[in-house]
């Protein structure tokens, strides 16, 4: 009987053996045949060799083994160093078999088990014969664990460093008008300069810990709903107007919270028109004014953009409409567009306030066809919400109201994302998208290709460029300018400069003179891969600033997965598509783009510390595969699949009237990792004054994104922006794990962290409440295509009462 189970845990561990050298020699060779490394063949072949030997009773399947072991070992230093996580999916396979292979149960059964010593007693492998080989494997999977161990104490991606501190700048012309309180937060950025900065300093690295929960609220208001698209998210972020808080939900209810307990004051939910094409369901904030009109009715206001292409504006004491605007307290922003079809042309951010006048941008469906909506940014009366002027990229120059009977240009580049605004230079500056097709460019006007993936500098009273600053050339990536621009006065060699800071998808940040839009940090064209699709062109070079957070381009080792069996798979998939570095042109072959379209940094933005005088930033890494699915006709669903819209919500990706759909999907393992290796989120900070980056950790962990909760701390992904406060201490919520984090801005260190009941993706703030305390609200509603817990909280931290 002992005998018989010994044979089957010899027949089992080399039927594993087999299987595991099958897999890594077929995929080897497919991978040296598409020029990738030789280890897994040779790997397949060793594993092979040891389960041969093994059928045999060899002990000499151990000695094999253990040369696998060292060869493993040795191969990954060489390829990765001490970096734990692509250190370890090399060898985790490798290293569970060989202690498998020293169990009892496997070694007993092997070598001299026929032969008796003098005394007719049968010899086992603890005479002798498998000593040498069960030493060599145990010496190598010991050699193993002690580098192993030695990694842990490794993060070869970390900066440390400190940031200047603060002092005090001298303030220009250029300062914030009008003026906020310190302990108010009254724009989406807290000012119009939208630098996410608040000037409390009661929580302090000292003390931050501290931070308890304060009370919770729950709007009732998730996603799910009929007609809800993928994209339904709580993004918003709230403001402080008094003693009280101002939000939006996704479907569009507004709220009044008292802002020391969270109790409801009022809630407003206006009434929106149903079957909308909608590609993104969101609010990401209210914008608020304060009247400086003898106006009785509304003393001041709170702009709502709705989902069916209206701007609201009501009266922040009561909720109820300010009747002067537009004659009924709202404007329709469908007025003068081409292509009408509801919910595929709405203001998915604030509006900006600015003066007498709010200035209004709008989303318009990505990838759907060529037949869309206008981009067009319009300024309005705050009062009347008589159109005072518009900017339509493809009709530039002419800026007056459009007369009746006209219609603003189709399908040109759009804002969704949030401007700011400098009223003592009188100017607004508005992120630009480009123009759908995103992948596809060979149709662009030359005003299109003048300011698609730009931040446009208009002026106020007129609407007409002041200045214009292109991220991208010819973008056929989706690069549209995502971030609120972040307006900072900067000391640069003692003279104060009034400055934008642009973050981009593709991971710079641009840090621009705000009065001419000339770079302050150096900007350097860069020759650019060639060889765009058919009837398409690249654009020779591409601006790369000289604070940038774009990742080296991917290389085959790289390469990562939970298994070196998925990390065969990514390496077989990335030597089959096209990759020739960033801005490498979308192919119908595939292309590897990378960073995508997801961004380095998205409409969260950077948080700038004016005292300082640096960037608090939460880089992302993930790469994307585009492919281009060449169009037959104009209404065949090349990509959708199985996953057909319902209803009225549009066919994402189709590029309808374009030559060509595309398939964008994240680079992703068998088992649903990314294929590059990690961290993919960090937190770090920038000087603004020279373009070093200070310090970077890696943040956050997949305890939420794995099939268990295990809380490695890898760096995770951020979707939602960071701010700072005087008092030291930076607050992200963002991450796909569910928490609220606290950082030391002075060096990066974690301060403290509280979970939260759902995804946080949307930017905290923070106030004053009427008690004395200081405040920092998190909103954790989830978001859908992150995939994040859905949610519908509000929650308010503090430190304890004295």
């Amino acid at each position: 009987m002992q005998k018989a189970r010994r044979s089957a845990a010899l027949l089992v561990a080399g039927a594993v053996l087999v299987v595991l050298g099958l897999a890594a020699l077929g995929g080897g060779v497919w991978l040296i045949a598409l020029g990738g490394s030789w280890y897994y063949a040779v790997s397949g072949l060793a594993l092979l060799l040891s389960a041969a030997l093994l059928m045999r009773r060899s002990p000499a399947a151990l000695t094999v083994y253990a040369l696998l072991v060292v060869g493993t070992l040795a191969w990954a230093l060489w390829e990765v160093g001490l970096d734990w996580w692509p250190l370890s999916a090399r060898g985790d396979v490798v290293a569970v078999v060989g202690f498998l292979l020293l169990t009892p149960w496997v070694t007993r059964a092997l070598g001299g088990g026929t032969e008796r010593d003098g005394f007719g007693r049968v010899r086992t492998d603890q005479d002798g014969e498998t000593r040498g080989p069960r030493l060599a494997l145990t010496a190598a999977l010991g050699l193993a664990v002690v580098v192993a161990a030695a990694s842990w104490f490794v993060d070869p991606h970390r900066i440390e460093g400190t940031t200047p501190a603060p002092r005090t700048v001298a303030s220009t012309a250029a300062s914030p008008h009008p003026p906020v309180p310190d302990d108010e937060w009254h724009a989406y950025g807290r000012t119009g300069f939208g630098q996410r900065y608040s000037p409390l300093d009661r929580i302090t690295p000292a003390n931050a810990k501290s931070l308890e929960v304060a009370w919770d609220y729950q709007t009732g208001d998730t996603r799910g709903q009929p007609g809800d698209p993928e994209e339904t998210t709580f993004e918003v972020t709230p403001l402080k107007v008094g003693n009280r808080l101002f939000l939006c939900t996704p479907h569009q209810s507004v709220i009044a919270l008292d802002a020391t307990t969270g109790a409801q004051i009022w809630r407003v939910t206006p009434e929106i028109k149903g079957e909308l094409a909608l590609q993104h369901l969101t609010c990401r904030g209210l914008s608020y004014r304060r009247s400086a009109a003898a106006n009785t009715a509304c003393p001041a206001q709170l702009f709502m953009p709705t989902a069916d292409g209206r701007l609201l504006a009501l009266n922040p004491e009561t909720g109820a409409p300010c009747p002067a605007f537009g004659g009924s307290g709202q404007i329709d922003l469908w007025a003068g567009m081409p292509n009408v079809r509801p919910g595929s042309y709405y203001s998915t951010s604030p509006v900006v306030v600015a003066g007498d006048r709010v200035i209004v941008g709008g989303t318009v469906l990505d990838n759907v066809s060529t037949v869309e909506a206008s981009g067009v940014i319009r300024a309005f009366d705050a009062e009347t919400g008589a159109l005072l002027w518009n900017w339509d990229s493809g009709n530039p120059d002419d800026t007056a109201p459009l007369p009746p009977g006209r219609t603003y240009t189709a399908n040109s580049p759009n804002s969704w994302s949030i401007s700011s605004v400098d009223e003592a230079l009188g100017m607004v500056y508005v992120p630009l998208g480009n123009q759908p097709p995103d992948q596809w460019g060979g149709n662009r006007s030359p005003a299109v290709e003048r300011f698609s993936s730009s931040v446009v500098a208009l002026d106020l009273a007129s609407g007409r460029v002041r200045w214009n600053f292109q991220t991208v050339h010819h973008d056929l990536w989706d690069y549209d300018v995502p971030a609120q621009p972040s307006l900072i006065d900067l000391n640069l060699g003692g003279r104060i400069v009034p400055a934008l800071v642009q973050p981009t998808k593709q991971g710079e940040l641009f840090v621009l003179d705000r009065r001419t839009g000339e770079p302050l940090l150096p900007v350097t064209e860069k020759p650019a891969p060639q060889g765009a699709a058919e009837g398409d062109r690249s654009a020779p070079t591409q601006p790369v600033s000289a604070l940038s957070y774009d990742p080296p381009p991917l290389i085959e080792r790289d390469m990562w997965g939970a298994t070196m069996f998925d990390q065969l798979a990514c390496r077989i998939a990335f030597h089959r598509m096209r990759y020739e570095g960033r801005f490498t042109p979308p192919s119908t072959q595939s292309s590897l783009i990378y960073p995508g379209n997801f961004g380095v940094f998205n409409w969260g933005g950077v948080a700038v510390d004016p005292a300082r005088q640096i960037a608090f930033t939460t880089p992302t890494y993930l790469a994307f595969v585009s492919q281009l699915v060449p169009r037959g006709d104009a209404t065949t669903l090349y990509v959708q699949g199985k996953n057909r819209p319902e209803k009225s919500l549009p066919a994402l990706n189709e590029n309808f009237g374009a030559p060509f759909a595309v398939k964008l999907k994240p680079f992703t393992s068998p088992l649903g990792l990314p294929c590059q290796s990690p961290p993919w989120g960090y937190v770090a900070a920038a000087d603004l004054t020279t373009g070093k980056i200070l310090w970077k950790h890696k943040n956050g962990t997949v305890r939420d994104a794995s099939a268990l909760p295990l809380p490695f701390r890898m760096g995770v992904p951020n979707l939602g922006g960071p701010i700072v406060t005087a008092g030291g201490v930076a607050f992200l919520s963002g991450t796909i794990d569910y928490y609220v984090r606290a950082y030391d801005v002075s060096n990066g260190d974690q301060l403290w962290e509280s979970r939260l009941p759902a995804g946080g993706q949307a930017t905290p703030m923070t106030y004053m409440g009427a008690d004395g305390r200081q405040y920092v609200v998190v909103v954790a509603g989830g978001h859908g295509s992150l995939g994040t817990k859905t949610g519908d909280h509000v929650i308010a931290y503090a430190l304890p009462k004295s």
